[in-house]
Formats: structure tokens, sequence, C-alpha cells
């Protein structure tokens, strides 16, 4: 299995390190040609959703990734990867890909000062821990919307048939079972 990590800004590093942990193999996607090595999945890491959205647009992968998501390939976007498929931000009329049927708030839970770590139960994984960096939350899921996560009466994970969001941050814990939950979700060849 071959997991795409868009590199242009953020924690992709460290989703490189769970995804090889899980045995899998995971590279950087950085510039438009990076695109034409097959993924089984895509991971949209956090980071500055702004500046993502910039480089990505500037670099050409807006369509080829816009292109995976239409034809069913798996898309995990965490925190700022959660804004950027957002079908809502509320407060902007602006969307990335739009593809999700939410609406999120950007920096939900203050600035980087209020940043925090908690434990919460995630789908049928039982409690993990959770680490929230200048985090959105989920105001609202719509129409084929499943909520995974929910912390302080907020959710903050969900799925929307072949996307996988969350505001925290697995990625930063010892905690594979987000990214698992990923991986499971790509059909095996």
């Amino acid at each position: 299995m071959k997991i795409g990590i868009i590199a242009v800004q953020g924690d992709f590093e460290e989703h490189r390190q769970v995804i090889n942990q899980l045995g899998e193999e995971a590279f950087f996607i950085r510039r438009k040609e990076d695109m034409k090595f097959h993924c089984d999945g895509l991971i949209l890491p956090g980071g500055e959703s702004t500046v993502i959205e910039k480089l990505v647009k500037e670099l050409g992968l807006f369509k080829p990734i816009q292109a995976l998501i239409q034809k069913g390939t798996p898309i995990f976007g965490t925190c700022a990867g959660l804004i950027l498929l957002a079908g809502q931000i509320e407060n902007d009329t602006r969307c990335c890909f739009g593809t999700m049927n939410i609406c999120v708030r950007r920096n939900a839970y203050g600035r980087q000062l209020d940043s925090f770590s908690t434990q919460a139960r995630f789908n049928n994984a039982g409690l993990i821990p959770m680490t929230f960096i200048r985090a959105p939350h989920i105001l609202s899921i719509g129409e084929n919307v499943q909520s995974l996560a929910s912390a302080d009466g907020r959710i903050v994970a969900a799925r929307q048939e072949n996307q996988l969001i969350t505001a925290f941050h697995p990625e930063l814990t010892n905690n594979t079972a987000v990214h698992q939950y990923f991986l499971d979700m790509i059909p095996i060849k």
C-alpha cells in the first residue's frame, strides 16, 4: 500500500513515520510531478490551512487532489486538512475542496498558547490521546457524514464515504488507532 502525503507545509513528516510504523509505504507530494506516482490513499496534514491551500493551487496540485477525491481514493485530513475538505467554514464564504458535508469553525479552541491534549473515544478504538493545536472543530455534520469522536461536547472526528477528518493531531501521539482506521478504509487489491 502506498500513501501520498501532501508535503508543502505542516506536520507531514510525523504522518510518514506513523504510516511506516504500521508497515506501509508513504511518500511526499510536493509538486505536480509527484502526483504521477500511484497512491492508494492521501493525507492532507495539519499546518496553516490558508498557506496549504495557496501552495496546493500555486504548485498545480489542486486539480489532481480533487480528482483523487472524486474517484473515491481515501483521503485523511488532520486539523488544517479538515478545513481544506470542509464544505462550509463559519464566517468565511471560501472553501478549498469543499467535498465534505460539514460546517467547521477555525481556531475553535483559541490561540497557539491554548493548545492542549485530552483523551476521548474514537469510533471502536476506545479512549485515545488527542492533541489540539489551534484546532478547528466541526459545528455541524450533514447527510452521509458519521461522527467518529467528540471531545468536550464538540465533534472532532468524522467520516464521509472515502474522506476521514480529525480536528486533532493523531500523528503527534504514540497511538496509531486513527491512522490504522484510515488504512482500513483502503480497499485491498
